[in-house]
């Protein structure tokens, strides 16, 4: 069942527990690829020095302070493409950065984006998993409670607290201050092979 608006329109750091589990699936050319979500980030409003949101609306961060429930994809190091869902109600810009994936449908065509590593390093990493599923600029704004959109979210297994930790967000730099930068604001599935690190 596809995630509705309502899920998402919550405090990020809730959503980006929840999303521990859900599944994510973007069709592509009329083939599914998919994984299960096993590692989060959330960014929250202009309070989250290490949000892109702390600087106000910009043509950037529009996404953000938007709909809750659509993509916000933007490059970085001007070759990256990362996934983030948008959180909050309208004009709360916070979002939840898609951190890794477990690999369930479409494993040829991951493959096939992914040449020359093995499987656990195609989805462990933000980077990595938009590269694998094939998800860029095109995919900014879309409707991630509609599948119509090609991509979207799934509930699937819950997982226990007991199977998750929570820890700092990874690859801030230095110029993000504290407590922003030690903030236990990622959450991941314990011991599963496809956590970034």
């Amino acid at each position: 069942m596809t995630l509705h608006q309502d899920f998402y329109a919550r405090n990020a750091c809730i959503v980006a527990r929840d999303l521990l589990g859900t599944r994510l699936v973007h069709r592509v050319d009329g083939a599914i690829l998919s994984g299960i979500i096993v590692e989060t980030e959330a960014y929250t409003g202009l309070d989250d020095l290490a949000s892109h949101g702390r600087a106000g609306q910009t043509p950037r961060n529009l996404p953000m302070w938007e709909e809750p429930g659509y993509a916000y994809v933007y490059l970085v190091y001007g070759m990256y493409w990362l996934l983030n869902v948008v959180c909050e109600p309208i004009n709360q810009p916070a979002a939840v950065l898609i951190r890794a994936i477990e690999p369930e449908t479409g494993l040829d065509i991951m493959q096939a984006n992914r040449p020359k590593v093995r499987q656990p390093q195609w989805t462990n990493g933000p980077a990595k998993l938009t590269l694998a599923l094939g998800i860029d600029s095109r995919h900014n704004r879309l409707n991630m409670t509609d599948p119509t959109s090609g991509l979207w979210l799934e509930t699937s297994t819950p997982i226990p607290d007991e199977h998750v930790t929570t820890g700092p967000r990874i690859g801030l730099g230095k110029q993000v201050p504290e407590p922003w930068l030690s903030v236990h604001r990622r959450w991941w599935i314990v011991d599963n092979r496809y956590v970034s690190c």
